[in-house]
This record gives C-alpha cells, sequence and structure tokens, in this order.
C-alpha cells in the first residue's frame, strides 16, 4: 500500500495519541470526520494500524526500576530455545521477550518495585529458566520515546 503525506501525518498523530476521535484527527489534518475514518479504517484493512495500546506510567504504578538484561543461554538448540521462551512467558515482571543476533541470545525488559525487588526477581525467577547462562543487566536511569520513521 502506498502512503501520501497525509497518510504519515495521520500515523504521527495516532503514534502521539491513539485515543483521538476520527473527528479531532480530522480538524488537525483538514479533514472531514469520515474521510478520516475511511484512511483509518484503509491502514487497518492493509494491516499498517494492528491496534492501539493503552501505556500504563510503571513508576506510578509502584513499579520504579526497569532493567534491561541480555541472557546468554547455557545450551544452544531449539528445544532449549523453546522451553526459555515457555518458562520466560510466565514470568510477570519481564514486559518484553526479543530474541536477538549477537552477544546474547535475548534481550528483556523487566520491571521491579525497586533494586532488592529486581533481585529477587532476577535470583528466584530468571536465574532457574531452563537454559539459562550469562546475564548482563543495565539499569534504565531515564527513557525518551520518539515515533519510529513514517
Amino acid at each position: 500500500m502506498m502512503l501520501d503525506e497525509t497518510d504519515r501525518a495521520l500515523l504521527t498523530l495516532l503514534v502521539a495519541d491513539a485515543g483521538q476521535s476520527a473527528s479531532a484527527l480530522g480538524r488537525q489534518l483538514g479533514l472531514s470526520q469520515p474521510a478520516t475514518w475511511r484512511r483509518i479504517k484503509r491502514l487497518q484493512e492493509a494491516g499498517i494500524l494492528t491496534g492501539r495500546r493503552l501505556l500504563l506510567d510503571a513508576e506510578k504504578l509502584g513499579f520504579g526500576v526497569t532493567v534491561f538484561l541480555g541472557i546468554k543461554l547455557a545450551t544452544k538448540g531449539r528445544v532449549g530455545m523453546e522451553d526459555f521462551e515457555r518458562a520466560v512467558g510466565g514470568i510477570p515482571e519481564v514486559q518484553v521477550v526479543t530474541h536477538v543476533l549477537g552477544l546474547y541470545d535475548y534481550r528483556l525488559r523487566v520491571v521491579a518495585r525497586d533494586l532488592a525487588d529486581f533481585e529477587r526477581v532476577l535470583r528466584r525467577r530468571i536465574m532457574t529458566l531452563p537454559g539459562v547462562g550469562n546475564v548482563e543487566a543495565n539499569v534504565m536511569l531515564s527513557e525518551e520515546r520518539r515515533p519510529g520513521p513514517l
């Protein structure tokens, strides 16, 4: 699907606030509400818009620490990877699991109430996962969200 400048502007507005109505989006784009809705529907049907997400403020919910973990599996192979992925999916503090190429096999985004809570999650849950070898932790100091390229 070819995107025109209006489509790209619409996507930029939706990335900033996906909760805006078609009417409010249309006003910003100089389009009518029905024309804006048709564009949104077309982007959904093309698979470019695949849903809308609600962002929660982890810190306000009591999770003041975010840590990025690099996990290198001790044993490689299809069974080891599947076992690890299945087990890590059951840890609620792990928000994102990414299979990567490079020094580590996986990158995890983990939230915890504080450093002591993170240590508990690391020792009791993550280090006991099947196949875990080397682990590297990077504590997030700050985060700036930027929209991806359109």
